[in-house]
C-alpha cells in the first residue's frame, strides 16, 4: 500500500505509554496509516510532543483525545492553547458548558471539537452506579449528541452501533461522527463493550473509526493498518445511499 491509497478514515490509536513507542509504532506503520490518536495516557510521557513531531515533520493528521472537562473558562482556556498547534480533532465531554467554552476557545482554528456522548466502554450498569439519568443507552446517546451539536460541537464521538441514529438527527447535517470502539471480525473486544467492524462503522454514518489494540499490539502493526485499510475501501463499508 502506497500513502495515496491510505485513507484517512482510519485513525490509528497509539495507546502506548510513552512518546519514543508511539514514534517507533508509527514508523513501523508508515505510509497504512495517515491519522493517528494520541490521548490523556501519553500525555505525560512527551505525548503533545509526539504530535507535534507527527504533524510537522511526517504530514500526519492528529486527533487530541484529551476528553476536557471543567468550569466552561478553564476548558476555554485549554482549547485557546491547544488550538495553536493546528492539530486536526480534539474531544471534549458533551455536557453544553463545556461544548460552547471549546467552540469558543478554538477561535478561528481549523480545529474540530467532537464531543463524548456517554464513553463506549459504559453499560447501562455504569450509567446507573454513576447516578446517570434512566433510559436505555442508545437514547441517552442519542441525546446528549443533539445537544451538544447545536451547543457548537463540529462532531460528536459515539459507539459504532449508534452512529446510524445519530446521523439521523436534524443537528448532525454537515457533522462529524468519530467512532471508538471498532475491531475488525475475530479480535478481542478487549475493555469496549459497545463494538462493531470498520466498514460497518463506515456503513452507519461514521466519518472516521479509530482503531487501537488489534493495530499495537499485532506483530506486523502495518499489516494491521493495512487489513483495516482494506476492509475501509471494501463494499461493505458503503454508506446505504451514499
Amino acid at each position: 500500500m502506497t500513502a495515496a491509497h491510505a485513507s484517512d478514515q482510519l485513525i490509528v490509536a497509539l495507546d502506548v505509554p510513552d512518546a519514543l513507542q508511539g514514534l517507533a509504532l508509527a514508523q513501523k506503520i508508515g505510509d497504512a496509516a495517515t491519522f493517528y490518536k494520541i490521548g490523556l495516557g501519553m500525555l505525560t510521557g512527551g505525548g503533545l510532543a509526539l504530535a507535534n513531531e507527527l504533524s510537522d515533520e511526517h504530514g500526519k493528521r492528529i486527533f487530541l483525545d484529551m476528553k476536557l472537562f471543567d468550569i466552561g473558562a478553564t476548558v476555554e482556556a485549554a482549547v485557546r492553547g491547544l488550538s495553536r498547534f493546528g492539530h486536526d480533532f480534539l474531544t471534549v465531554h458533551g455536557d453544553p458548558h463545556v461544548v460552547r467554552a471549546a467552540a469558543e476557545g478554538k477561535g478561528g482554528s481549523n480545529m474540530k471539537i467532537l464531543a463524548v456522548t456517554i464513553l463506549t466502554s459504559l453499560d447501562r450498569a455504569d450509567l446507573d452506579a454513576s447516578c446517570i439519568k434512566g433510559g436505555d443507552i442508545t437514547d441517552l446517546v442519542q441525546e446528549r449528541a443533539g445537544t451538544a451539536l447545536s451547543n457548537g460541537a463540529d462532531g460528536v464521538i459515539a459507539s459504532p452501533q449508534e452512529a446510524a441514529l445519530i446521523r439521523a438527527l436534524p443537528e448532525a447535517d454537515g457533522k462529524l461522527i468519530v467512532t471508538p470502539g471498532v475491531r475488525p471480525a475475530g479480535a478481542d473486544l478487549g475493555d469496549q463493550k459497545r463494538v462493531t467492524t470498520p466498514a460497518r462503522a463506515i456503513s452507519n454514518g461514521a466519518d472516521h473509526v479509530v482503531v487501537g489494540r488489534p493495530i499495537w499490539q499485532n506483530p506486523d502493526p502495518k499489516a494491521a493498518a493495512e487489513a483495516v485499510q482494506a476492509e475501509l475501501r471494501s463494499a461493505a463499508a458503503t454508506r446505504p445511499n451514499a
